[in-house]
Formats: C-alpha cells, structure tokens, sequence
C-alpha cells in the first residue's frame, strides 16, 4: 500500500508512475487522503474529485483499467487507486519507462529485472537468431520503408541518414553480435529466406462466395517480410468490399462493409501474437459480409476473451516493439479497442472470438451495418465528442442500444456520457435509470419507443393517480395500488407525487402506514371502521 497526504491535489503524472511500480510489483493500493508518515491519519483529500473521469484518463495512458474509489468518511474524503498485477511475462511502463519503488519513492527497474521478469513466460521467440540468415537475406526496399517509418513516427529526420545496418541494430532486430533476429525476417525478410528458415511465417488470404465447403474462389500465399505485402493484402480484399448505403435526411451517405482500420489491425495482432514455434499459417477468410483471422496458438498467458481489452501480454515482444517504433502499433492493446469502437460506430455486432481456443485464435469482423440509424445518431454526436470517448464509453452505449445489461464498470460510465449529450438520465440518486438520447430515437422513426422508455411525464403521472382515485369513488386506494398504476416508478418517486398532490388539496390520506388509504379530497369517504384518522 501506498499512503499520500495530498490534502489539496495530486499530480496526476506522479500517479502514472507509481501505478507502474506497483502493477510491476504484484499489484497494490495508492490511498489519497492519509498522512504519508506514521502514524497515519486520515487528513482528507480535494485530489481527483471526479473519480470516474480519473479512471479513465488512467486506461487512456496505461492500457489497462484502473479503479478509482471515493469514500466521504467524518475524517475526511479518502481516493483509493486499486492497482492491478502485471501479467506474467510483461512489465508496465510509461513513456519507456519501467519504475518500481524504493522505499518512499520511485526508481527504474534493472536491466537485469526487467530481463527476468519478461523470460517467465519462457524467452521471446521473436528475439532470438535465425540459424544461417544474414543481412543479405532482407529486401532492402522493405528497410528502407521501416527506416522512413521509423523517422516520421518518431519526429527525427536524422534516421533516413542511417545505413540499413545502423537501422537494424538500432531497432535491436540484430541480436547477439549482429545476427538476424527472428522479428527482422518476420518483417523484412525476402520470400527465400523465410521459406527456408520460418515457411509457417506466412499468410494465406482466401475469398469465399458462400458458407459451402470445396476450394475458395480466389486464394493467394504471402511469404515474405510482412512489410513487402500489407498493402497488397488490403488492395485484395478491397476488391469485394461492397459499400451499404443509407439515408440521413436528404444525404446519401455510404459504409464500407470492412473498414480499413479494424482489418488492419486483425491482421497486426495475428502477426504480433501468434506462436511461430508452432507450423501453422495465419489464414484471411473473407466472405460478403463476413471476415475471419485464424492465427496459430491460442490466447497468450493470462489473456482471457473477457480482459482482452484491458490487458495485453505480447507473445512476439521484439516484434511488437518494431512494429510500435514504425507507427504501426500505436501502443501495445490498442488494436482490438479500436476494432470495437470502429464496429460500435458503424453499427456493426462487435468482433467476435467466438472458436478461439488453445490452439488457435479465431477473431470474426462482422461487416453487415445492423442498425443505420445508430449511425445516424452517433454521426450528429460529432467528431470531437466522439474523439474523446473510452472504448467503455461505446461498449456502454452498444449495451444500451441492444437492452442489455450493464456491467458496473460501464455503469459508471454513464455519468460521463449523460454529460456530453448521448444519453438522458432519468430519476436521482440509486434510482436514476439510463437511456439512449432522444435524438437516436427520433432518427430511428421511433419517438414512441423513447417515451415508453421514458415513461411518462410528471403531469401526466399525476393524472394519472388521480384517476385511478375518482374510479375507486369513497372506497379510495392504498399505496400499493398507485404502485401498479406506475410500475416504473420506484416507491419512494410515486410517494412524492401524492405528497405533491395532498399539498395541492386535491387529495387526503386517512389512517397510517399499512394502513393508511387515499382519497379525492372532495369525495365522501367510506370507513366502517367508525371516524376518521387522519
């Protein structure tokens, strides 16, 4: 645990950092709002009031989810970060740094611990040797295209001067006394090479008309340096990419039935995380309306379908690290978050690992548009607001859209959605409910929807219990049938709207608690129990 004063505020660097360090440690507590010194007291913090934007600019920076916690004791307000374990094989870093703790502060991790911590889940394939490659055995043209890469991603034009050696070696895909890594034949190797040192280091695109066994329609072999083909990949399946059209008011607008983004990235994150000891091929399947990625081995260590967007465990880590450094890999993790939002924003099902299991990953792209009018809705949402969404912000409202439930973790995303327009809160406090914004229902052609989402208004709620009273007539009605009169209301909502009603003088109450019975204020009253209790 790690204990800060932080009576006013805290930086919020500072706690990136110490995120780090204690993720790269096993896991562990920051609590804000209690002295730093023994012994300790709750002194209360003003620190991170919106604890929910928090987390969120946490899993921004990191990659992972990071829960904030606010308790409101009498001491004081109290911030807890609870603060995951790293994964086995893989360390936490910010801006290439990897910290740990040294007593009250912060140090760097070791060479040597970094070392061991990432040879738990075995060594990295990708960095090591290949037996008899040499630098003759990778195309130029494709170093070439790293370097240039290389110095646009990184801002430094001095790397286009640097020799294909000096490139390589600086991107540590030469190894061990300047031998052919693995990771360089992977990305810039020559279809010689690989066939003779790493033939399963290969995709195999195939287009099917239809779901019916026999031989694909069109069917073509990549083996070489991934850098050498990823745009004739993508120029092939665009061949059959067929765009659905939709109407927005008096626009035409046209989707892709397989955006760019998410198929490049299914593609990177087969390449970066299949298991190259193993002999198989990644295979592209492609079909009207579907596109499936199938990689050998299963799932790294620790990755799960459920925390696939919130943990990584790059099984390929000097590949994946040549892949960042020429802008092809933002950050580690972030390609299934972006196929998310991509599908969520398209109005496509979300990417499906459906028949993944030990011995393979099976990442499905449905490209069907499933509802135009989301895309409507969220297209008037506007580009900035969209911009500044979580990929928990759209799981929310993908689960909204479909009237499935919300995890607690999307629960707390409401608020923030709530705010910038794309969904209306409806109630206070426990009781508030949550639904898509107006605007989506009025694009979808359903206005009736949303009001019965709604409910109705306070009028006519109102109205509503005060008829109910004139068909009762003097036998009047206990609470629990204004309940049934509006079963969406919580009890305590319905309370309010008789308080508001007996205040007006339009209606009484006679008798107390389980007992007690509601009338027309001007009614005669029925009570064989004898007079009146009011």
């Amino acid at each position: 645990m790690e204990f800060k004063e932080a009576k006013l505020k805290y930086d919020f660097e500072k706690l990136l950092k110490y995120c780090v360090a204690l993720a790269n440690e096993g896991g562990g507590t920051i609590v804000l709002g209690v002295t730093d010194k023994r012994p300790r007291r709750i002194v209360g913090s003003l620190a991170f009031d919106e604890p929910g934007r928090t987390e969120a600019g946490l899993h921004q920076k990191l990659g992972h989810r990071i829960p904030v916690e606010e308790l409101r004791l009498p001491e004081g307000r109290v911030v807890i970060v609870h603060v995951p374990s790293r994964l086995p094989g893989t360390a936490w870093q910010i801006d290439g740094r990897y910290y740990k703790r040294a007593g009250d502060d912060l140090a760097p991790l070791s060479d040597h611990e970094l070392r061991a911590m990432f040879a738990e889940t075995g060594p990295d394939f990708s960095a090591q040797p290949c037996p008899g490659a040499t630098l003759v055995d990778l195309a130029p043209e494709s170093v070439a295209v790293f370097r240039d890469r290389w110095a646009q991603k990184s801002a430094d034009p001095r790397k286009h001067d640097w020799s294909d050696a000096e490139t390589l070696r600086n991107a540590e895909l030469l190894v061990e006394g300047d031998r052919v890594s693995y990771a360089a034949l992977i990305l810039l190797g020559t279809r010689a090479v690989l066939g003779r040192c790493l033939p399963q280091a290969e995709l195999i695109f195939e287009y099917r008309s239809s779901e019916a066994a026999g031989p694909a329609a069109d069917r073509e072999e990549y083996r070489e340096g991934f850098l050498a083909w990823q745009d004739k990949l993508w120029k092939k399946i665009n061949l059959r990419n067929d765009r659905q059209s939709y109407q927005d008011d008096f626009f035409r607008m046209d989707l892709p039935t397989f955006d760019e983004v998410p198929v490049r990235e299914a593609v990177l994150n087969a390449l970066a995380h299949r298991d190259y000891r193993l002999g198989g091929s990644v295979f592209v399947r492609q079909y009207a309306k579907r596109l499936e990625v199938v990689s050998p081995g299963g799932l790294p260590p620790g990755i799960t379908p459920e925390n696939i967007i919130d943990q990584q465990n790059p099984r390929n880590r000097r590949l994946a690290e040549a892949l960042a450094k020429c802008g092809l890999i933002e950050r580690s993790g972030q390609g299934l978050n972006l196929t998310v939002e991509s599908a969520v924003r398209q109005g496509k099902p979300l990417p499906s690992l459906a028949g993944t299991a030990a011995h393979e990953v099976r990442l499905t792209l449905e490209g069907g548009v499933r509802n135009p009018a989301f895309v409507r809705f969220m297209e008037r949402l506007g580009e900035e607001t969209l911009r500044s969404f979580s990929t928990l912000d759209y799981l929310a409202l993908e689960c909204l859209q479909q009237e499935r439930p919300l995890t607690p973790v999307l629960q707390e995303r409401l608020p923030a959605l709530a705010a910038a327009g794309a969904v209306e809160v409806l109630g206070r406090g426990k009781s508030a409910r949550y639904i898509l914004a107006a605007a989506l229902y009025a694009a979808l052609g359903a206005k009736g929807t949303y009001t019965r989402k709604r409910g109705l208004d306070h009028g006519t709620n109102k109205a509503l219990l005060l008829k109910h009273l004139r068909d009762q007539g003097q036998a009047g009605a206990p609470l629990s049938e204004f309940r049934q009169v509006l079963p969406a209301l919580p009890v305590k909502a319905v309370q309010h709207l008789l308080d508001e009603l007996r205040n007006e003088g339009a209606i009484r109450v006679l008798g107390q608690r389980r007992w007690a019975r509601w009338h027309l204020a001007d009614s005669p009253v029925f009570n064989p129990g004898g007079p009146e209790k009011v």
